[in-house]
């Protein structure tokens, strides 16, 4: 099975379609009329359905099983056709596609077995998915590439030169995966008075984002946050609160990073660990939705 586990769970939405075609009126009359001889047609097919979605793992090996939160099945009647409607809903950490369409198809197959002993031209046909919402793939549609970041490196060891830079480095490839190109790359010691400079020096209409990397722990030269909030004049707690919440999901010891985030003037001043697992996990945890407020403060439409 393909590993989720750095995804957020979101909620995520499926609708799927199939088709059921009759050979004769009579078949869709006693359908309506509740005349089958096998029973209630709807009603069974729809018992059915609900099964089928809740046990798609069991049947689809790379399906991973995951909480249905959500199942509707409906039925519209065209002359001969019947279109089966299968809408499923979960708040997880991958979609529900192949669980919509393998209801539909159970669906589908559960009215073709009630109807062959008075049809036996009954035809399945068209299992598809109209739509899907949900997970990143919502904010990937987006167009980041006016967007420009720099990324300060914090770290007493890697600006003597004694260790090698990963964080930063891993901060650089993901934004680029977003379309965001970086600018500046530095790295500075772990001290109070330059970081404040970077941020001064950084926080103009070419830098749209900057992001330091270090320093946001317990240590006596961990000084990151300490330097950057008092100059952020519009904090939003919530980033870092998910990216926290999302890190103690994983390890014991995110609930002990100090990060902070806002706007100093126009630019979203992020602070992420020094490690390279912390820094890329609060990349996963908060991007590439955290982009989204750009779209807010230019006083778009959003939802």
């Amino acid at each position: 099975m393909v590993n989720i586990t750095h995804k957020n769970s979101t909620l995520r939405i499926a609708i799927a379609t199939a088709i059921v075609t009759v050979s004769k009126q009579a078949t869709i009359d006693a359908i309506e009329q509740r005349k089958v001889p096998k029973g209630d047609v709807f009603e069974f097919s729809r018992a059915a359905g609900l099964l089928g979605v809740k046990k798609t793992s069991d049947v689809i090996p790379d399906c991973h099983p995951l909480p249905v939160e959500f199942t509707g099945i409906t039925y519209s009647v065209d002359g001969l056709q019947i279109t089966i409607t299968v809408e499923v809903h979960t708040i997880y950490k991958t979609g529900v596609e192949v669980e919509a369409m393998h209801g539909a198809a159970v669906t589908a197959l559960t009215m073709y077995d009630m109807l062959k002993p008075i049809d036996k031209s009954v035809e399945i046909s068209s299992i598809r998915l109209e739509k899907k919402s949900g997970g990143k793939t919502e904010f990937l549609k987006e167009d980041y590439a006016c967007l420009k970041a720099a990324v300060i490196v914090c770290s007493d060891t890697v600006s003597k030169g004694t260790k090698e830079d990963s964080s930063g480095k891993a901060i650089i490839t993901k934004l680029k995966s977003y379309g965001i190109e970086t600018i500046v790359y530095n790295v500075i010691a772990d001290d109070f008075t330059a970081i404040q400079a970077k941020v001064k020096q950084l926080c103009t209409a070419e830098h749209q984002l900057l992001i330091f990397t270090g320093g946001t722990g317990l240590s006596p030269r961990d000084v990151t946050p300490d330097a950057v909030a008092p100059l952020i004049e519009k904090s939003i707690d919530g980033i870092m609160e998910t990216a926290r919440r999302y890190g103690q999901e994983r390890m014991p010891y995110a609930m002990l990073s100090r990060g902070v985030a806002g706007f100093v003037g126009d630019t979203l001043v992020l602070t992420l660990p020094g490690s390279q697992k912390g820094a890329t996990e609060t990349m996963d945890a908060i991007f590439p939705q955290v982009l989204h407020l750009f779209k807010i403060r230019k006083g778009l439409p959003h939802e």
